[in-house]
């Protein structure tokens, strides 16, 4: 609440956020949507607890996240969160199947490659457990990525244009892939796009702009 986000621009203060309030019911689904530049990223990372907001605080779960340290907010984040990028962010040393075990293996579920391949089954790739992301398209990584949010039961996903990186049709198919997963989940999502008609998708839209929540 009442979040605000200040930076050093070569010693000159620069505001990115300011006096942005809101909360998010479970299973609800979010888009936060504004012009680029307009601090929607900035604001995903501070509600992840990637970064700590200048002002206010964010409370995830009840609980301040400012009140923690990094590893707590670290730990913080693996219980609860699931996450998707535009630019997918699979681990290219890793094959698909590995890359969705990666968070049930650090939060110590037993039985997670047998968890990772039913994720993988369940977002059409279940041949492709042994391919490399860079043996995969796009929209193949995506899914992947798809799976790794979804696998370890988030309570919340928290996804940043997920399609910004791929063609329209493959951009379609994702966005339906990620809505139907969330749906039988029952998973809170937060949904940052440029996308007006993905926005139509969520129960509530956010608009942002310049670093403010407008009307």
């Amino acid at each position: 609440m009442g979040l605000g986000k200040t930076v050093a621009n070569g010693g000159t203060p620069l505001t990115i956020l300011q006096d942005i309030s809101f909360s998010v019911m479970a299973a609800e689904t979010v888009a936060i949507v504004g012009a680029s530049g307009s601090g929607k990223s900035t604001l995903l990372g501070l509600l992840a607890g990637l970064d700590l907001p200048s002002t206010g605080e964010v409370r995830l779960d009840g609980l301040a996240l400012a009140s923690l340290d990094e590893d707590a907010r670290a730990r913080q984040r693996g219980k609860l969160l699931g996450f998707v990028f535009q630019s997918f962010q699979l681990l290219p040393s890793l094959n698909a199947l590995e890359n969705v075990m990666l968070p049930l293996e650090l939060a110590g579920t037993k039985g997670a490659a047998a968890m990772a391949g039913d994720w993988l089954r369940r977002v059409g790739l279940e041949q492709r457990g042994k391919h490399y992301p860079k043996h995969l398209s796009g929209g193949e990584q995506q899914r992947v990525a798809l799976a790794r949010a979804f696998a370890p039961s988030p309570r919340l996903v928290l996804a940043d244009e997920p399609t910004g990186n791929l063609d329209a049709a493959t951009g379609q198919q994702i966005i339906d892939l990620m809505f139907d997963l969330n749906a039988k989940q029952g998973t809170t999502l937060i949904l940052v796009t440029h996308d007006p008609a993905i926005a139509a998708r969520c129960r509530r839209t956010l608009h942002i702009q310049g670093g403010k929540l407008s009307a």
